[in-house]
């Protein structure tokens, strides 16, 4: 049985590598039409979207023209940002790759659709290590702007950046032969704009020099609680006993990594000159490819942190196919959605190759080898489906229609703008009465019971 249980999604063989049934989905087609569908069977499900909209900076590209009306450009994403609020995971984030050009203007729709609350940072990429000399700035640089549905669960969930073994043995030592292994200590005071009277007292070290806490200061526990921390072995009062004490933090226990930074250099994440000379290597065949792909690199370090092998990563703009290529190497599952023909000229056979254990990209540093296996559909929005569009009778010759309406095309038909946003609805049905002013005659508003 297909992932997909929806007749919209004509399932083709032919550009398949594998079965109807694969977990890795490749979808032809409009994403303010996809999206909605795909609610049905994975919202709530996808822990990372990445997504590489249309900048609107007035160029005209090999596979799209990039100008719009910024009332238009915003009313578009802002649709598609709220389905995908939808889809993601209680802890899941989306990253959105944008350029000066709507930066500003991207920020606030996303603030009203995602919350303030839940904003995680702006990534400052830098995009090619050129100069321009015919601009008055050389802009080198790109942003990720990183929204979470739940910030403070999206921080929880997180992963944190590797650390190598050199930088863990200096800072992890066991001076003490602690069976326990390894352990770092901090300072066992906090600042004390915050304490209750129980936190400030004398701490007495075995071997019975008195500490009072700082200047300004108390201890981080109370003292029926530092007692036994003591008794228990977790403070440390360096090796003769007359320091002042310390917290032993064990590497058994910690969560080693470093904190993701926002400053993302071309030389660790790669370039768009580098990503399109990858995808001439793997196109000899095209004398033009897709003007501004993203390098492997930097996908890999955006969704290395926001998910883990075998959750679902999710691109509604999938344009060469990056994305996806480099969740198939991770080990994760994935959907890309693509309108344009790259989806076939590009995507697919990109992830062909991928399968076949292409070495470009990230493929050495990783390990690839090969492997997997994805679906392509060919989204047919004019098929009729069971749950599409049905009738019930109400009151008298009142009836109540039911029909599915993305949020976008609700805004257009009935002026509504207050669908969606933070409290977004769940479901893209939305009724309405037939009997309302938007499309019964007023001879036949006559039978219906009123509001």
């Amino acid at each position: 049985m297909q992932q997909i249980d929806n007749e919209k999604f004509v399932f083709d063989s032919a550009v398949s590598v594998g079965a109807a049934d694969s977990p890795n989905l490749l979808v032809k087609g409009d994403n303010k039409e996809v999206l909605p569908e795909l609610a049905q069977t994975f919202g709530g499900k996808i822990k990372c979207v990445y997504i590489d909209p249309p900048y609107n900076n007035g160029d005209t590209y090999h596979y799209y023209p990039d100008s719009a009306p910024t009332s238009a450009w915003l009313r578009d994403i802002g649709a598609v940002l709220r389905w995908l609020r939808q889809l993601l995971t209680h802890d899941g984030s989306i990253w959105i790759s944008i350029d000066d050009s709507e930066m500003a203007y991207l920020k606030v729709e996303a603030d009203k659709i995602f919350g303030r609350e839940n904003f995680g940072g702006t990534i400052v990429w830098q995009q090619r290590k050129s100069r321009e000399n015919r601009a008055v700035f050389s802009c080198n640089h790109e942003y990720v702007l990183v929204y979470a549905k739940d910030l403070k669960s999206f921080k929880k969930s997180r992963n944190l950046l590797p650390v190598s073994r050199a930088s863990i043995e200096a800072r992890y030592k066991n001076p003490d032969n602690d069976p326990r292994g390894p352990w770092q200590s901090v300072t066992a005071s906090v600042q004390a704009g915050h304490a209750v009277s129980s936190q400030f007292y004398t701490v007495v070290s075995p071997s019975g020099k008195a500490f009072e806490p700082p200047k300004g200061r108390c201890w981080a526990y109370n003292r029926e609680r530092m007692l036994g921390e003591i008794a228990a072995g977790n403070i440390w009062f360096g090796a003769d006993g007359q320091n002042a004490p310390r917290i032993k933090k064990f590497l058994a226990d910690a969560k080693v990594g470093l904190t993701p930074e926002t400053l993302w250099a071309g030389d660790d994440y790669g370039t768009t000159d580098t990503a399109k000379k990858q995808l001439l290597a793997l196109f000899p065949d095209k004398r033009q490819v897709f003007d501004t792909p993203k390098p492997e690199e930097l996908i890999r370090q955006i969704v290395a942190i926001a998910s883990n092998p075998g959750e679902y990563v999710l691109d509604c703009y999938a344009g060469s196919g990056t994305t996806v290529a480099v969740a198939h190497k991770l080990g994760r599952r994935y959907i890309g959605i693509e309108i344009g023909d790259q989806m076939r000229d590009l995507v697919a056979r990109r992830l062909a190759l991928v399968v076949g254990g292409e070495q470009g990209g990230i493929s050495q540093a990783v390990g690839w080898q090969g492997g997997g296996e994805f679906a392509f559909f060919e989204f047919d929005g004019g098929r009729q489906t069971a749950t599409s569009s049905h009738t019930v009778s109400s009151v008298g010759r009142c009836e109540t229609a039911y029909r599915r309406l993305s949020h976008a095309r609700l805004g257009e038909e009935y002026d509504v703008t207050a669908v969606g946003g933070a409290a977004a609805v769940s479901e893209a049905d939305v009724v309405y009465r037939a009997a309302s002013e938007w499309s019964l005659s007023s001879a036949d508003k006559s039978d219906c019971p009123q509001r």
